[in-house]
């Protein structure tokens, strides 16, 4: 017999061992659920931000990859799900519909501004060929795309010419990552000023600190208002103009024309008034736009000429890495764009981009641009010339800049800007 226990005990009772197994079980169940449903939610909140912009890693390989990804946005890199390679083709998309109007084409023949080129045609000026990496996505690109960051008034302004290489210069500016630009042409200052600052403000990008807000509308160097419309807004905002031999931007100018309206007069029925007395007729636009030392003076009323850059547009193909040079520095900007940027396309006779904004593939200028120019008449080329030294002499006076648009352009020149 065994002992009794003490008073008021009462004996152990085993729990069966089934029943402690099954209490293991749910609690272990209920454990694996709740993470499976925080990590749903947390999936899903992440399938509804806004899709990143991805660079490449140091190897070459694409971030964004499954297994592979890595997010650009800021001094970090920062792991991305499987499924940023098919959202980043979607931005690129996107991208690339806000740089076309919604309603026809930018004046000046503004149509599709880029078309993706092989690196096969990688020589020449301004690189060793398509092959070396380039500076991908700005830093503070995932903020931006998760609208952090404001919008702002333009601090500078690509204001003219018309086919002289606007189009060029701001799809090179906008490699830099501090540079935020819109891809149309707004026309606020020339078409639409009526609808006010806080509309054109709309229209801007969103920039964090440090970033600089542009945009180009050539046409408001040629219009008499937009001086004093853009000094009111900011007596501060810098102007970039790119100029051309006015000879070669006029008869750019007729090329775009006649590709649109192949019925038009001849180059030479359009630019003289009379003729057999040589007067050249200064109210069609192609040769108005050329006066360039006119239009400088209205501009000059309102803003001090350190207030404004003029970019050579030849040398912009010759060497585009030193006129970027230049520009940087005009913005105040670190020099982040350099010959490596680009290669020379032979057909074209234009430098690309071997990597443009929000893409890792080499990008060249549009179908529109590089058309060859038709041959004009040797005798009416050299009138225009000489109707136009006066005037480029004065402009080189007043600019404190000869551009050396006397001589005959070269041939690879001769092409649609």
């Amino acid at each position: 017999m065994a002992p009794p226990g003490p008073a008021g005990a009462h004996p152990a009772s085993a729990e069966p061992l089934s029943r402690r197994i099954f209490r293991k079980f749910l609690l272990m169940l209920c454990s694996l659920l709740t993470s499976l449903y925080v990590f749903y939610c947390l999936a899903e909140r992440c399938q509804t931000l806004s899709g990143p912009v991805v660079g490449l890693l140091g190897g070459g390989e694409e971030a964004g990859a499954p297994g592979r990804g890595v997010l650009t946005g800021g001094p970090r890199e920062l792991a991305v799900w499987p499924a940023v390679a098919q959202r980043k083709h979607l931005l690129q998309l996107r991208q690339w519909r806000r740089r076309r109007r919604p309603s026809g084409h930018d004046e000046g023949g503004e149509e599709a501004a880029w078309e993706e080129e092989t690196p096969s045609l990688a020589g020449g000026p301004g690189g060793s060929g398509a092959g070396s990496n380039v500076a991908e996505a700005p830093p503070g690109t995932l903020a931006l795309l998760l609208d952090e960051g404001s919008k702002q008034l333009p601090q500078a302004i690509i204001i003219g010419v018309k086919k002289g290489g606007t189009r060029a210069l701001l799809e090179f500016l906008r490699v830099h990552p501090d540079v935020r630009a819109v891809g149309a042409e707004p026309h606020f200052f020339d078409r639409s000023y009526d609808k006010g600052l806080a509309w054109y403000r709309d229209l801007m990008p969103r920039t964090l600190d440090g970033q600089i807000t542009m945009e180009k509308t050539p046409s408001y160097f040629v219009t008499r208002e937009a001086p004093a419309r853009i000094s009111a807004m900011c007596k501060d905002t810098k102007l970039i103009v790119v100029v051309r031999d006015p000879v070669t931007r006029a008869v750019s100018d007729y090329t775009q024309t006649l590709s649109k309206r192949p019925d038009i007069p001849p180059f030479e029925s359009l630019t003289f008034r009379n003729r057999s007395a040589g007067l050249i007729d200064t109210s069609w636009s192609a040769i108005q736009i050329g006066l360039y030392a006119r239009h400088l003076e209205h501009w000059l009323r309102h803003f001090p000429l350190r207030q404004m850059l003029f970019v050579s547009g030849e040398r912009l193909v010759r060497d585009p890495a030193g006129e970027l040079g230049r520009v940087q520095d005009f913005l105040g900007l670190k020099r982040i764009i350099t010959d490596k940027h680009f290669y020379f396309n032979k057909t074209k006779g234009f430098p690309c981009l071997k990597k443009a904004e929000g893409s890792s593939k080499p990008h060249c200028l549009g179908k529109t641009k590089g058309r060859a120019h038709p041959e004009i008449e040797r005798a009416a080329l050299q009138r225009l010339r000489d109707f136009y030294r006066p005037f480029n002499r004065k402009f080189y006076q007043m600019t404190g800049h000869d551009f050396g648009w006397d001589a005959a352009p070269q041939d690879h020149l001769k092409r649609t800007f």
